[in-house]
């Protein structure tokens, strides 16, 4: 777990980061008391009991945001209030709030809404809101057109990512869970069934190639939120390796099937599994797709050990 380097970033006086919480998580799940979480990682005991709780209870170790006002709307939550804002009459500013936080999980108030609904052009009163027509019938035109997209694997959001630590969930024999670094200001939660096929040793910090627009799923009360892709048959594992001087966060790509990603893959229209049959390891062992190796811009091909031909997921 990387202790000692842990000890030394996790202050008493200073909030948790999400990777710190997670550890807190790890180390419970490796049987661990509170005591001896709060004496390893030099933390309060009720630091340590609330993180626990809280992922009891929901499978959660994100903090929640400080009081106080709210910082403006990130791009993607924006979206979201905007389409809130369409498709529902809600007959005051706090039941919209009510209904945006429903949508997208952000905790604002009722004055951030009405800040961020007058900075997008809606006026008057909530249940009356609308847009000019010649931008609502574009957006309704523009609407589907992700979902009716083509299918290939330029949908996909494959990503390197650095595997920081892994421990297995309690009470099961064949998952890990994962602290994942893809590039991002905190590390993924990944669960994956590998603990039958890959020793626990050869799971700590090791690179990999991660699939990262599912939808994310809960497993035994954890929270999924990637998946490490490997090469498999069925009776071997390998895990997909990155070519050399790969980082976190490098986008695979495939310059055969060009397109931006989905932000998050809709379960409802099957692109994972329509693209899915066509991922195999060729005879060099290449993950492919259709023939196109997964590339990393200017570093290489992405492959698996030593399994060839075989399927991909």
């Amino acid at each position: 777990m990387q202790s000692a380097d842990i000890c030394g970033r996790m202050g008493r006086s200073e909030e948790l980061s999400d990777f710190q919480r997670g550890t807190v998580v790890g180390c419970h799940m490796c049987k661990k008391s509170v005591r001896e979480i709060s004496a390893l990682l030099n933390l309060p005991r009720s630091t340590v009991s609330a993180v626990i709780l809280k992922w009891k209870r929901g499978g959660i170790t994100t903090a929640l945001p400080r009081s106080g006002r709210p910082h403006k709307l990130k791009e993607e939550d924006r979206q979201v209030l905007e389409k809130v804002a369409l498709e529902n009459c809600s007959p005051s500013v706090e039941a919209l709030t009510a209904e945006f936080q429903t949508a997208s999980g952000a905790s604002v108030s009722p004055r951030t809404v009405r800040r961020e609904l007058h900075e997008m052009g809606f006026r008057g009163r909530v249940s009356r809101y609308n847009k000019p027509k010649g931008e609502k019938a574009e957006k309704k035109q523009a609407a589907p057109s992700q979902d009716n997209a083509k299918v290939d694997v330029s949908r996909l959001d494959l990503r390197v990512g650095r595997i920081i630590s892994t421990v297995q969930l309690p009470e099961t024999d064949g998952l890990y869970v994962e602290q994942v670094d893809v590039g991002e200001t905190c590390p993924r939660t990944v669960v994956s069934e590998l603990a039958k096929h890959i020793p626990l040793d050869q799971m700590q910090n090791r690179m990999a190639v991660l699939l990262c627009n599912l939808k994310p799923a809960k497993t035994r009360g954890v929270v999924s939120q990637a998946m490490v892709m490997c090469a498999r048959s069925p009776d071997k594992v390998e895990i997909l390796e990155p070519p050399s001087g790969a980082a976190p966060g490098d986008r695979v790509i495939f310059p055969s099937f060009p397109g931006e990603p989905d932000k998050e893959l809709n379960p409802k229209n099957k692109v994972w599994e329509q693209v899915l049959p066509d991922l195999r390891t060729s005879d060099q062992c290449v993950a492919t797709y259709k023939g196109a190796a997964f590339e990393v811009a200017c570093k290489g091909v992405c492959k698996a050990q030593t399994m060839s031909d075989s399927e991909i997921k």
